[in-house]
């Protein structure tokens, strides 16, 4: 990603005037003046499914060279004062945090080492930056994901553990930030096998007061706006309970004990704030089946008003300001990401980059991502399904926008597709959503498509942003289709759990009938699909191979799962919290007595009678590059038609441009041998 310094030598910051957006948002100079408005009204619903439309103009070929550079700084934040970015930083293959000083340039890189994920970082004041490291650990002969937190001051350029380097600590849960930097309240283990506790640890000093003692079974604590630890989660095999208190020095008292599956008890994003019991919790409305945000007595347990429903989806998260009393947004995905403000004035920015950006070629989409205590200064992405993307410092004295990065300078929105929101019926009735993308310059009739499910793939969905694969794909001739399938996050309880034990099942039955849905309007030539996919995507690609031969050419993995049962007991044991173990076991699996062997990959050798490409990170820390390496072997052995490429230091994604363009490379050559676009 190219910005305007170049981080690594520090050069001064040159800034580029986005001139367009510039006098667009001239107006907007003078906002911190105006009068407090009304609180902003919900965004409107989204407009119908847009219909299937003919692409136009001649179609480029892209170079895999080009569609593979990752972008070089990413999710930047400002920090309170609105001096400096923290931002992911990708160099020679590995993730890196970077800190820029917007008035000089000045940068500073912080690598975690070969042995270490950054997993996440966040501003503490404006001198210090927390960031949390994570690797895989032995724990009584199987693999463990152990966390650090560590912090960075600025002004003495170090950085240290938050409790020092002693070895067997673990746990990097931030449940309070200082305002100032100061302080923060931090619950974690002594050893892997412990129960966390909660201490207050003096970041200058790095020494660490306990405040509140492990407790058998309780491992997820929470605190309020001004730093006092309010409630904590024990978690048994069928059932839970919450302690609760209401100011600090009292004790803690039972006032929820729930099954498992209780949904409305449950307690998945809420905030309490000082002072009162009172606070928001994301709630189901029994009226809509969807998840929307509420105002709740954790007290008495009792939900008040709603405060904010998305229309025909469920809210992601919300933000309150510093004093936990006040709302500042909430979050969802309709067709693509959305912001509801409850500031006026930044529903008022975010209404006037909306406005400055309309009309531009595709589908360029304005999000605000960041913003300074003040509001005097905000990070603003600008992209859309057919442009990866830049960021811009939007200073608001000054009216205008200026670039801090580009995800790809190289690409420009013209040469890509855009990408159209859209839904089709099941075989049992259910509507699903998808997004469909078309070959630019061919007509919309009997195309060669690429079915491409997302990963997951419960909670998680595609949003309608860029996407290196759906253009890559687009781009050599495919027609490019990705199902929102049953069980995908934000629509709603119902079609989430009608997800639930359809791994192999309904779930697989809702791409195959996306597929015939485009070649009854005569979209695409039923003879030519392929099934592509990463992660979950990338098991239902194998399975789709494996139980419907005579619906797909080939399929495509990359980090893919091939036997079910050994990620379920992966993921059981070390990467899902206690309280939802039996639950997510119940969710993949369905009933207790469903063999998952039937529907994994691995164990139906036999039934595959189409060729496969596997690519897998051997350091893949989600899932297991014995996944693949197991699936290959048995492959080998059965004599199947197959290719296996093995990523070296590779993670659960792509942490450089020659891995991705190695991804691109084989995937094109594997889908020009056995499905060719011509």
């Amino acid at each position: 990603m190219k910005g305007v310094f170049d981080c690594v030598a520090g050069r001064r910051f040159a800034a580029e005037v986005l001139i367009g957006i510039a006098m667009a948002l001239a107006p907007m100079a003078a906002l911190a003046a105006d009068p407090p408005a009304a609180p902003a009204s919900a965004a409107p619903p989204s407009a119908a499914p847009t219909p299937v439309a003919t692409g136009s103009g001649q179609t480029e070929t892209i170079p895999t060279t080009i569609l593979s550079q990752l972008p070089f700084i990413s999710s930047p934040r400002l920090s309170p004062d609105g001096t400096r970015i923290a931002a992911y930083v990708t160099l020679k293959g590995q993730k890196q945090l970077g800190i820029f000083k917007l008035e000089t340039g000045e940068s500073k890189l912080l690598n975690p080492g070969e042995t270490l994920d950054l997993d996440w970082f966040r501003w503490a004041g404006n001198e210090r930056v927390l960031f949390s490291l994570g690797k895989t650990v032995d724990w009584e002969g199987e693999d463990a994901w152990q966390t650090r937190l560590l912090v960075y001051d600025i002004p003495a350029g170090q950085q240290r553990f938050i409790g020092g380097k002693t070895e067997g600590l673990t746990g990097d849960d931030v449940l309070w930030v200082d305002p100032d930097g100061q302080s923060i309240l931090l619950a974690f283990q002594q050893t892997i096998y412990d129960y966390p506790s909660v201490s207050r640890i003096d970041l200058a000093s790095n020494k660490a007061k306990q405040i509140v003692a492990p407790r058998d079974g309780l491992w997820n604590w929470y605190a309020d706006d001004k730093g006092v630890v309010r409630a904590g989660f024990v978690f048994g095999e069928s059932s839970w309970k919450m302690i609760y208190r209401a100011k600090d020095g009292e004790g803690f008292r039972t006032v929820v004990r729930a099954g498992n599956d209780d949904d409305e008890a449950g307690f998945d994003a809420f905030r309490i704030y000082q002072g009162t019991d009172e606070g928001y919790r994301i709630m189901l409305n029994e009226a809509t089946g969807r998840y929307a945000l509420w105002r709740f007595n954790f007290a008495t347990r009792q939900r008040g008003e709603m405060v904010f429903e998305a229309p025909g989806v469920d809210i992601d998260d919300f933000d309150t300001q510093l004093d936990g009393a006040n709302l500042y947004a909430a979050w969802f995905t309709d067709d693509r990401p959305r912001a509801h403000w409850f500031d006026a004035e930044l529903a008022k920015v975010q209404e006037a980059i909306d406005k400055a950006v309309a009309g531009a070629v595709g589908d360029r989409m304005a999000t605000i991502v960041s913003y300074s205590r003040d509001r005097s200064r905000m990070l603003v992405h600008i992209g859309g399904s057919n442009d990866p993307g830049r960021y811009y410092v939007f200073d608001q004295a000054a009216g205008v926008m200026q670039l801090f990065a580009q995800a790809n300078e190289k690409l420009r929105p013209a040469q890509l597709t855009a990408t159209r929101y859209t839904t089709y019926k099941t075989r049992d009735g259910l509507e699903i959503p998808a997004y469909l993308t078309l070959p630019k310059g061919r007509e919309a009739k009997n195309l060669p498509l690429i079915v491409l499910p997302h990963g997951g793939p419960y909670d998680v969905r595609d949003d309608g942003t860029y996407d290196v694969d759906v253009q890559f794909l687009a781009n050599r001739g495919y027609a490019v289709l990705q199902p929102e399938f049953r069980g995908s996050g934000g629509y709603g309880k119902a079609f989430y759990e009608k997800g639930e034990g359809q791994w192999g099942r309904a779930m697989q039955d809702d791409l195959d009938d996306g597929m015939d849905w485009l070649a009854k309007q005569g979209i695409i030539d039923p003879k030519r699909v392929c099934i592509v996919g990463s992660s979950y995507g990338g098991y239902a690609a194998l399975w789709g191979a494996v139980r419907n031969p005579e619906r797909y050419r080939c399929a495509a993995s990359f980090a893919g799962i091939s036997d079910l049962k050994r990620q379920l007991k992966y993921q059981i044991a070390f990467k899902i919290s206690k309280r939802y173990r039996k639950d997510w076991r119940r969710t993949v699996q369905g009933a207790e007595t469903f063999d998952l062997t039937t529907v994994s990959p691995l164990h139906a050798i036999d039934k595959l009678r189409v060729p496969l490409l596997l690519v897998h990170g051997d350091a893949d820390q989600r899932v297991s590059y014995k996944q693949s390496k197991l699936y290959a072997d048995a492959l080998a052995k059965a004599g199947k038609p197959y290719e296996f490429i093995t990523l070296k230091g590779e993670g659960h994604g792509f942490s450089s441009d020659a891995n991705l363009q190695l991804w691109l490379d084989k995937l094109e050559a594997f889908l020009t041998k056995y499905n060719p676009a011509s």
